[in-house]
């Protein structure tokens, strides 16, 4: 069962938004209050279309059921879907800061089948990430490193603690 990446187009944004909802109930459950996980949706967590625009967000599928989606930025933007505001899109220097993961999600019938682990790249020497923890098993078997915990005050004043984590690492180290 191996899954076939794709890049994401806005043909896909009706599943994409069906299943990152889905995904985060499911496997956010064992590190999140209920509270936390719907407003980390209504916040947070969503289809980040600006990723689709720069040809960095992937979809994958197994046997032609939507399994994950995600992707990698040039941008200065470290998280978030549409509904986060940022002030600072300028494009980062491959040479001296980290490519920033962003927005990956599997649907939890595929959940820790590999689906998280087939990545992008495009000259980084550094990923750098905000995940969910219920995520941060599946990055540090990637090689990805914890560098802090933070937490997050959504606008709806509910606290959510992510973390940072980072990879240093070679362009062919990756997938």
């Amino acid at each position: 069962m191996t899954p076939h990446l794709r890049l994401a187009t806005t043909d896909d944004l009706p599943a994409l938004g069906a299943l990152i909802p889905q995904a985060v109930r499911a496997l956010s459950a064992d590190c999140y209050s209920a509270e936390q996980i719907e407003s980390s949706i209504r916040h947070a967590f969503g289809v980040d279309t600006q990723l689709i625009a720069d040809g960095t967000y992937f979809v994958a599928e197994i046997d032609g059921e939507l399994a994950g989606c995600g992707g990698w930025s040039w941008r200065r933007k470290i998280y978030g879907g549409d509904q986060i505001a940022s002030e600072d899109d300028a494009p980062l220097d491959p040479t001296t800061e980290a490519a920033r993961i962003r927005a990956f999600f599997v649907h939890p019938a595929f959940a820790r089948r590999g689906v998280g682990s087939a990545t992008a790249r495009a000259g980084f020497r550094r990923l750098e990430l905000l995940g969910t923890l219920p995520g941060e098993r599946l990055y540090r078997t990637c090689g990805f490193e914890v560098s802090k915990y933070e937490d997050c005050t959504l606008p709806d004043g509910v606290v959510v603690r992510w973390v940072r984590m980072v990879r240093d690492s070679q362009p062919e180290d990756f997938p």
